[in-house]
């Protein structure tokens, strides 16, 4: 059973941080904690992207960005999987950096520091070489950097599905059995 950190940033991109809830709901079987951590503008983007503050309905251990007394904020709680979906390029500079400043960053630190698995979905782009090097540090380090770029080969009929192509992805990187489309399988 798996314990997951799911830190949601700032960036646009909400619908992806939705359809990863609505999944990880699906996949209840496979995980037993399910910590989320928002950004201030990880909720303002929500709110006006998606219309409403819906993420308050989702059956996870909610905290806020400060609360370093979140067990996730130590490796001795041994969550094994984070996910920072999306991940705005300021959140992915202070990872890189090892600045932990907020919760997410805290949890991201914790998270190499112990070896274990961390996603990170950026949505930006372009991309400067800043960018470039942070995500450069990142992988260097253990974590993996899986842009929130859609694949078409499943040809979705509408932005959701469109949106789980990402979603899926990072769940099958982050090892959970799910059905989706895979290539060479379908007829």
């Amino acid at each position: 059973m798996r314990k997951l950190v799911v830190g949601v940033g700032g960036s646009s991109g909400a619908i992806y941080a939705k359809l990863l809830f609505d999944r990880l709901v699906q996949l209840k079987p496979q995980w037993s904690r399910v910590g989320v951590v928002m950004s201030n503008n990880a909720r303002l983007n929500w709110e006006l992207e998606l219309g409403a503050a819906t993420y308050r309905d989702y059956p996870f251990d909610f905290y806020e960005k400060n609360d370093f007394m979140a067990p996730f904020a130590s490796g001795s709680a041994r969550y094994d999987t984070m996910i920072v979906c999306p991940c705005s390029m300021g959140q992915l500079g202070r990872i890189a950096a090892g600045i932990s400043d907020d919760l997410i960053s805290r949890a991201a630190d914790v998270i190499l520091k112990e070896r274990r698995r961390l996603v990170l979905v950026p949505r930006d782009t372009p991309l400067n070489l800043i960018h470039i090097n942070n995500m450069k540090t990142v992988t260097e380090a253990g974590g993996i950097i899986l842009p929130a770029t859609p694949s078409f080969y499943s040809r979705p009929k509408t932005i959701e599905q469109l949106a789980l192509t990402v979603v899926d992805r990072i769940l099958d990187i982050c090892g959970f059995e799910l059905e989706t489309y895979r290539w060479g399988e379908q007829e």
